[in-house]
Parts: C-alpha cells; structure tokens; sequence
C-alpha cells in the first residue's frame, strides 16, 4: 500500500457567475475544476491567509492616509487664499456713499451669477488651481526663493 491518502469528495452549490470563472481559469491553466477549487480552499484556509489580508487592508489603509493629507493640504490651502482675499478686500475696499451702495446691491446678483458661471467652467475644464500650487514648498527647484507669506 503507498502512502498516499485518498482524497474526500464534496458536493459544493456555486453561484453561475463563480462557476463561469472557475472553469475559465482552470481552461486557461489546463486543470481540472477540482484541483483549481481544492487549491483556493487550501489558499483560504492557509495561516498565511490572514497575514496576506491584512497586508491588502494595510496598503488601502496607507492610499486613504495619503488621500486624506492631500484633502487635508488642500483645504488648508483654500482656507488661506479665502482668509488673504478677504483681509485685502476688507482693508482696500473703502465703503460707498448710500446712493452708489443702492445701486451695488442692485448689482450684487447679477455679479453673483457670472461668478457661479466663471467658477463652473473653471471647474469643468481644468487643471484646478491647486494643482498649480507646488506640492511642497520645500521642493522648490534649486535657486528659486520661496514664495513670500
């Protein structure tokens, strides 16, 4: 008698799409159905199953942590140029006589429509503004001073 066990039999319900995959790969492999599905049970149940998991769930996690700082930069970025704006426009921008400011806010929605319309093909043709702003500022090409505060 050899050594070697012989093999127990299972009646195993796939989905028709899984089935489809699965006799696709083993064509392509030139296996049989059964040796393709005993090796990813084998895979799935292996110890080193969990640590290949993990590892996938590590990797996504550090996409989303990278993702994450650039929205972070970005909106920290957008709250500053907002911030300068208005400290400039408030400190530049002398009141108006009660007449002119009639007629300013007369104006206000109109002007507020062509903003929305300028900001939306900005939008839709791109690239954005803050694509244009260096990553790092402290990866500016040698020579070239930083920009001032």
């Amino acid at each position: 008698m050899t050594g070697r066990k012989k093999k127990a039999q299972i009646s195993v319900y796939l989905d028709p799409d899984v089935m489809a995959m699965l006799s696709d790969f083993a064509a392509r492999r030139e296996q049989s159905l059964s040796l393709i599905a005993e090796a990813a049970i084998a895979s799935f149940l292996s110890p080193d199953d969990a640590q290949r998991r993990e590892a996938v769930v590590a990797k996504r996690l550090d996409q989303i942590d990278r993702r994450l700082t650039r929205i972070e930069r970005d909106v920290g970025i957008s709250v500053e140029a907002m911030a300068v704006f208005v400290r400039f426009w408030l400190t530049t921008t002398p009141a108006l006589p009660e007449p002119a400011a009639q007629a300013a806010r007369a104006m206000a929605g109109k002007r507020y429509e062509a903003f929305i319309t300028a900001l939306g093909r900005r939008l839709a043709q791109g690239p954005k503004f803050r694509q244009e702003i260096v990553e790092d500022v402290g990866e500016a090409p040698a020579g070239e001073e930083k920009a001032a505060s």
